[in-house]
């Protein structure tokens, strides 16, 4: 199904109007004896600041409207300034050195700017109350825009005739929304939870996002992307400080975890797990913080201690110990790849070696459904009781996997990835 636009043309106020505006068109609700004065769910506020599509309506590679969304003509573009620009194949098509080529294209092409109008049916099913969607232009000294909408879902999605929540665009140059951000503390309704999506690069805009994230609202990030570095560090840093963070490449690795939980839940497998002397990871392109936190989610189940490791563009390699002292060796490698994922340095292989001191090994491969694993099916693994399988990769919008957390409705981070996220970080030195 496809995004849809508020129930109401916006409406564009002041900033110091907007708090008043809202307060009053809940309270004309009641009075007209409205069964719905605004649905009791949650806050999201969003940063989204789209770079690439900006630029690529700009420069005439793309048409508009502008939404944030990650359509598939915008991923066609990323792919194709790839090729063009001669950038790396395995560069993602909306990764910030595709941002960087397009922001220097000639071209002052304009479209409408429906973001934060541009609502994705995942997250309407839920019913927000407020949906607030920081809109940061590529123009830096364009004047802050401040629009109010009423809006509710489709009636085919469970909505009615009546506004169940309301949108709230803030959209100028950095130094405007900068300006503007004193507004949104009365916007934030405290009698229901605020999550926080930061929709963009883990290290831009640090202080702002500092001021917008704060505890007790609840954070939604994407370790994906960003230099990998920063990214687990403001992960790990989260989540040391007891705040409820939610991570959209940590949910990505669900089926990974499961597939690689399902092999060795037979009975006659189960030993094997503590035998392990190797793992190696394969990930696409040069962003390792995925295949970082599994390996940290692999290594504090099995109760490993890490004894040292070292990082290079080109992978990690680590020193673990187990329970019983032997040494498990963990290599993470980057693979390149002629059309990688959207999403930044997503797992493409694991490969897991156990060698008891009595009894044949076993040699378990978890190849993903979008590419083989011919680096990791090579080497001697004669001697050893070889199992492979293929791990179902979703591919889903950032929208979607947000709305599959919000639905989840947790107050807390989720303990596996609490315990995995500071072992990550650690990795990387």
């Amino acid at each position: 199904m496809s995004p849809q636009l508020t129930l109401q043309t916006p409406l564009e106020l002041i900033p110091s109007e907007v708090p008043a505006y809202l307060e009053q068109l809940w309270s004309l609700k009641k009075q007209q004896g409205s069964t719905s004065t605004g649905a009791n769910t949650f806050c999201l506020l969003i940063w989204q600041p789209a770079w690439a599509e900006q630029h690529m309506v700009r420069s005439g590679r793309l048409k508009g409207p502008i939404t944030g969304q990650q359509t598939g003509q915008l991923i066609a573009a990323g792919r194709q300034t790839v090729s063009e620009a001669d950038l790396p194949l395995s560069t993602p098509p909306l990764d910030r050195a595709v941002i960087e080529v397009v922001a220097q294209l000639q071209g002052d092409a304009t479209a409408e700017d429906l973001r934060g109008q541009y609502i994705n049916p995942a997250l309407s099913a839920l019913m927000p109350r407020r949906l607030i969607t920081l809109a940061p232009t590529i123009a830096p000294k364009q004047s802050l825009e401040t629009l109010v909408a009423a809006y509710c879902p489709l009636p085919e999605e469970g909505g009615g005739t009546t506004a169940c929540g309301d949108v709230v665009v803030l959209r100028g140059g950095y130094a405007a929304l900068d300006d503007g951000m004193a507004i949104l503390e009365p916007l934030m309704l405290t009698s229901m939870p605020t999550w926080v999506w930061w929709n963009g690069c883990l290290d831009e805009a640090p202080e702002l996002m500092e001021r917008l994230t704060s505890a007790p609202r609840r954070l939604i990030i994407d370790s994906a992307v960003g230099q990998p570095r920063q990214c687990l560090d403001v992960l790990r840093q989260r989540v040391e400080a007891g705040q409820a963070v939610n991570d959209l490449n940590w949910l990505r690795l669900r089926s990974w975890r499961e597939t690689l939980a399902m092999v060795f839940d037979p009975p006659h497998r189960r030993d094997a797990l503590s035998h392990i002397t190797q793992l190696e990871i394969d990930v696409e392109g040069y962003h390792l913080a995925q295949g970082l936190l599994l390996a940290a989610w692999i290594a504090d189940r099995l109760g490993w201690d890490l004894q040292g490791s070292d990082a290079t563009d080109k992978g990690t390699n680590a020193r673990f110990y187990r329970p019983d002292g032997a040494v498990v060796t963990v290599q993470l490698m980057t693979v390149p790849l002629g059309q990688p994922s959207v999403h930044a340095g997503q797992i493409v292989g694991v490969r897991l070696i156990s060698q008891p001191e009595k009894g044949k090994g076993v040699c378990v491969i978890l190849c993903a459904e979008s590419g083989g694993c011919m680096r990791l099916e090579s080497g001697g693994m004669a001697n050893l009781e070889l199992h492979e399988d293929i791990v179902p990769v979703q591919h889903v919008t950032p929208e979607v996997d947000v709305a599959r957390l919000l639905g989840g409705g947790h107050d807390s981070t989720n303990p596996l990835l609490a315990a995995a996220a500071p072992l990550a970080a650690r990795l990387l030195g």
